[in-house]
C-alpha cells in the first residue's frame, strides 16, 4: 500500500455533540469495556475448562469471544484515553491500522455467525451424522477460513481507502478511524470508490444473512416435525441464543452502512452498540440462555468461591 499523503496524523473529533459530558461518557465506556473484557474471558475459561463443552458449537463459540475481546479493543482504549482529557490526535499508521482490524474482526464475526448457523443446521437436521459432519478437522478449517475471509475483506477496504491521497485536513469527525469519515478527508474525488466500498460493506453482510436464514428456515421446519415438546423446547432454547446474537450483531451494520441520508450523531450511538455492548451482552445472552455454560460456571467457579469463604473465615 502506497502512502501518497503528507498527513501524518488525524485529529479524532468524537462522539458529534457530546461536548461537556466526556466523563460521564468515559466512566459509562470504560464500564461497558470492563464487562465486556471480564464476561468474554470467563466464557473462554469455562469452555477451554469445562470436557463437556468440548464439541463444534462451543469451540465456535470459543472463537467468539476472542473476537468479542479484541473487537472493542480496536477502538476503545483510544476513546478512553481522549476522553479522559488526553490527546485526540492519532498517526496516520494508527489509523490505517484502526480501520483495518474493524473490519477484519466485524467480517470474521460475520462469517463466524454463518458458521455457527451452518453448524446448528447440521445438528438439528442431520442429528446422526453430525458428529462425522462436524469433526475436529472440520471445525478447524472453517474457523481458518472465517479469519481468512475477513482479513482478505479488511485487506481489500483498507487498501481502497488509503490509495487515496490525504493532503488537507485532518480532523475525523468521529472516535475512530471508519471508511466514511476517511473518505470526507481525501484529496481525490471518491464518488466511485464510495460505490464500490458501500457494495462491498453491503454484500457481505447481506450474503451471510441470507445464509443465516436459510439455515433457520430448514432448522425450523425440522423443529417443527419434532413430536416431543421437550424435544422442541431444547431445539429452540439452543438457536434461541444464536439468534439473538444475529439480530444484535447484523441490526447495527444495516443502520451504519446502508442508510441513505447518514446521521453522524445516530452512526456513532449505533457504532457505540456495536463495539462495546454487543460483545458486552454476547456472554450474557450465551451464558443465560444456555443450561450448560450455566452448570459449566457453577461447577468451576462455585467450589473455588465455597473455598475462599471457608478461607476468610478461618483467618
Amino acid at each position: 500500500m502506497r502512502n501518497l499523503s503528507v498527513v501524518t496524523q488525524f485529529i479524532l473529533l468524537g462522539i458529534p455533540h457530546t461536548e461537556g459530558v466526556e466523563t460521564m461518557l468515559f466512566v459509562l465506556f470504560l464500564s461497558f469495556y470492563i464487562f465486556t473484557l471480564v464476561g468474554n474471558l470467563l466464557i473462554l475459561l469455562t469452555i477451554v475448562s469445562s470436557t463437556r463443552l468440548h464439541t463444534p458449537m462451543y469451540f465456535f463459540l470459543c472463537q467468539l469471544s476472542v473476537c468479542d475481546i479484541f473487537f472493542p479493543s480496536v477502538s476503545s482504549p483510544k476513546m478512553l484515553f481522549y476522553l479522559s482529557g488526553n490527546s485526540r490526535a492519532i498517526s496516520y499508521a494508527g489509523c490505517v491500522c484502526q480501520l483495518f482490524f474493524y473490519h477484519f474482526l466485524g467480517c470474521t464475526e460475520c462469517f463466524l455467525y454463518t458458521m455457527m448457523a451452518y453448524d446448528r443446521f447440521i445438528a438439528i437436521c442431520f442429528p446422526l451424522r453430525y458428529s462425522i459432519i462436524m469433526n475436529h478437522k472440520m471445525c478447524a478449517i472453517l474457523a481458518t477460513r472465517t479469519s481468512i475471509f475477513g482479513c482478505i475483506q479488511a485487506t481489500f477496504l483498507t487498501t481502497l481507502t488509503f490509495q487515496l491521497p490525504y493532503c488537507g485536513p485532518n480532523e475525523v469527525d468521529y472516535y475512530f478511524c471508519d471508511i466514511p469519515v476517511m473518505l470526507k478527508l481525501a484529496c481525490a474525488d471518491t464518488s466511485a470508490l464510495e460505490m464500490v466500498g458501500l457494495i462491498s460493506v453491503g454484500l457481505m453482510p447481506l450474503s451471510c444473512f441470507l445464509l443465516i436464514l436459510t439455515s433457520y428456515s430448514f432448522i425450523l421446519c425440522s423443529i417443527l416435525q419434532i413430536r416431543s415438546t421437550e424435544g422442541r423446547h431444547r431445539a429452540f432454547s439452543t438457536c434461541s441464543a444464536h439468534l439473538m446474537a444475529i439480530l444484535l450483531a447484523f441490526m447495527p451494520v444495516v443502520l451504519i452502512y446502508l442508510q441513505p441520508t447518514p446521521n453522524p450523531w445516530l452512526n456513532a450511538a449505533v457504532q457505540v452498540l456495536n463495539n462495546l455492548v454487543t460483545p458486552m451482552l454476547n456472554p450474557l445472552i450465551y451464558s443465560l440462555r444456555n443450561k450448560e455454560v450455566k452448570c459449566s460456571l457453577k461447577k468451576i467457579f462455585l467450589p473455588r468461591c465455597m473455598t475462599s469463604l471457608a478461607l476468610c473465615k478461618n483467618s
